[in-house]
Parts: structure tokens; C-alpha cells; sequence
């Protein structure tokens, strides 16, 4: 129990010398997580990790109220779940995203392995928050919100099956998360080292990205996200880290298996991923090696043409990879697993 100061995770050590990499995010220039929290408070602690029950009911009684910034509907194009990004030719840039999803009877864990992973390993990230973390995790969403190389979504506020939403229900599932993110910038800004002349770049107002809860939606919840200003982003690669059979290197051969430009990969962040820091541990630096540069999802929207679904529920690919032959086979000799096709979901 307890801080965890070097992190060793599958033969990776991350040191007291990488952590401080912490307080000197962005270069030369300060980010407002670098004057806003020390080393120590941003690394993960191991009596976060694991969800807990908690029966407690929250008042969203502020949140209602709360004025939420307004933005443009997204246009009829872009309407539909997004599952990757078609990039011009030779562009390889992949986004990794994690949800922080929270139901009602439980509060989520926060996995800071994973996060002081990607922050030593200098690689942007999108997480998708649901709004009852980010109210029960108010200082890890701060330092979220505050890291350059970090996006937030929505994931919903309880982590509801919005397909089975209509109505009121419906819009307050996503204006309530929507909520609970304002509140959360607005608590980061009114700190004193977040002040106007301190010089570090600030965060966006609002969120723009949306992810369904179960990856699940309809035509009505589709709409309503959409009229809210929020791009649907589902994914097109699945970790399957929450399942507890799975190794780091089932894992990490998936992310590497089924890794193309453009893609979006699906992990989890809140204590219910399983081996999941580990598994990163060994596919980021050989997706790195591959040439892959890592994007938070708008930027991955920014540089191409995205993939729109037709329905939310993704789809299985029966593809062959998409890497050479020599590529794969490296890979199978790098985790000792001759003969082994694709992990499954």
C-alpha cells in the first residue's frame, strides 16, 4: 500500500528520475500541471486502484444548475459513431483512450500506473471520464484536465445504457457530465498557480467528445449527443483488459496485432482494466519503434478523414493484419509466442 515511487511494470522501472518528468511536461514552457502539482501528488497510489462500494447517494443538485459553456451541434456528417481515422499516406499516428466509468452503489478506482506510464513515456492520451468520477475523483480530474497531453470526453454521468434512455433521463445522462467537467476546470482555473499570469496554456472550457457507456446507442441517443455538441467516438481496437484471464502479453499482442494508422484502441483507467499498465509497458516502445506517433482523438480527427459506423456496436474485423511478415514475426519472438494468432476480445 501506499505511494507508489517507482513503478516497475514488466521489467519497467519507472524511476524517481522519470517521475520528475512530471514537472517539466511541455519544455521550456511550464504546463499548468507543472505549476499546479508536485511529482509526488500526481503519482498513482495502490490504494486507489480498486473500485469499492459505496452506497452513498450523490447530490447533483449543483450540477443541474450549473451553466454549462454552449457549442455548435455537430454537423449531419459527423453524426454517427466514429470508430478510427482514414490519414493521408505515410501518416502513422494511433490514439490510445481510457474510460473512467462510475455507476450508482460504487465509487471506480483511478489505475495511476497507467497514467504515470504515458506521462513517462512522454505519450498523449484521451480519457473518457464519466461525470460521477470526475465529482468523486475531484483532484485526479483536475490533474487530467491540467496535463497538455491529456484529452477528456464524456462517458455519460452514471454510466447508463443510453439506448435504453429516452426523454429527460436522456439529455440529463449527458448534461450532467457535462457539468461535472465545467465544475472541475472551474475549480483548476480558481486556484492560485492556475492564475492568468502564470503563462501556461489552459484547458478547453468544454468537452467535445462523447463515448456511449457499453459502447451502446441508438438513433435517439446519437441525436442527442450530437445536438450537444459531441462527437460519438467509439474505437476499432479492443483491449479486453477487463478480464482477468487476460495477460500483459495477450494484451499488448492485440494493441500490436491490430494496430494501422488511425486507429483508436479501447482501455480502461478506473481499477477495472486488468494488466493493462502492463501491457502498454510493452506495446508503447514497440509501436514507437514501428514509427507510431501518439495523438489524443481530436488531433487524430484533425489530420484525416474519420470512419463513420453505421450502427454503435463495433464490429469484429476478420482482416488479416496489416503488418508485414517480418513485422510479425519479430513480434511473436518478442513475446515468445510462436504459433499464436490474434488474442481474442
Amino acid at each position: 500500500m501506499g505511494r507508489l515511487v517507482g513503478v516497475a511494470l514488466t521489467g519497467v522501472v519507472l524511476s524517481a528520475a522519470a517521475l520528475n518528468c512530471f514537472s517539466v511536461a511541455s519544455g521550456e514552457e511550464q504546463s499548468l500541471l507543472a505549476r499546479c502539482f508536485s511529482p509526488a501528488a500526481l503519482a498513482g497510489t495502490t490504494n486507489e486502484i480498486k473500485p469499492s462500494r459505496n452506497r452513498a447517494k450523490l447530490d447533483v443538485t449543483l450540477l443541474k444548475e450549473a451553466a454549462i459553456p454552449a457549442r455548435p451541434p455537430v454537423s449531419q456528417a459527423m453524426r454517427g459513431p466514429i470508430t478510427s481515422v482514414t490519414l493521408p499516406q505515410g501518416t502513422k499516428l494511433i490514439a490510445l483512450t481510457f474510460d473512467l466509468c462510475e455507476t450508482d452503489g460504487s465509487t471506480a478506482g483511478y489505475d495511476g500506473r497507467i497514467v504515470d506510464l504515458l506521462r513517462a513515456e512522454g505519450v498523449k492520451a484521451t480519457f473518457f471520464a464519466g461525470g460521477k468520477w470526475m465529482e468523486t475523483h475531484p483532484e485526479r480530474a483536475a490533474q487530467l484536465i491540467a496535463d497538455p497531453a491529456f484529452e477528456i470526453g464524456s462517458h455519460g454521468f452514471r454510466h447508463r445504457d443510453m439506448a435504453r434512455l429516452g426523454g429527460e433521463a436522456l439529455i440529463e445522462e449527458i448534461r450532467l457530465a457535462d457539468a461535472a467537467y465545467t465544475r472541475a476546470h472551474a475549480g483548476l482555473l480558481a486556484r492560485q498557480c492556475a492564475a492568468p499570469n502564470t503563462g501556461a496554456a489552459l484547458p478547453p472550457p468544454h468537452i467535445s467528445l462523447f463515448r456511449f457507456p457499453y459502447g451502446r446507442c441508438n438513433a435517439a441517443s446519437l441525436a442527442a449527443v450530437a445536438d450537444q455538441g459531441e462527437f460519438a467516438i467509439q474505437w476499432d481496437i479492443v483491449t479486453g483488459d477487463p478480464d482477468p484471464h487476460r495477460s500483459a502479453k495477450a494484451i499488448a499482442k492485440t494493441i500490436l496485432d491490430k494496430a494501422h494508422p488511425g486507429a483508436i484502441v479501447i482501455g480502461h483507467a478506473n481499477g477495472r482494466g486488468k494488466n493493462t499498465a502492463e501491457a502498454l509497458a510493452l506495446a508503447i516502445p514497440k509501436l514507437k519503434e514501428e514509427g507510431y506517433s501518439f495523438v489524443t482523438v481530436s488531433e487524430l480527427l484533425a489530420a484525416g478523414t474519420p470512419v463513420i459506423a453505421t450502427s454503435c456496436s463495433p464490429a469484429r474485423s476478420t482482416a488479416k493484419s496489416r503488418l508485414s511478415r517480418e513485422s510479425h514475426a519479430k513480434r511473436q519472438s518478442f513475446f515468445g509466442l510462436p504459433g499464436l494468432s490474434g488474442a481474442a476480445h
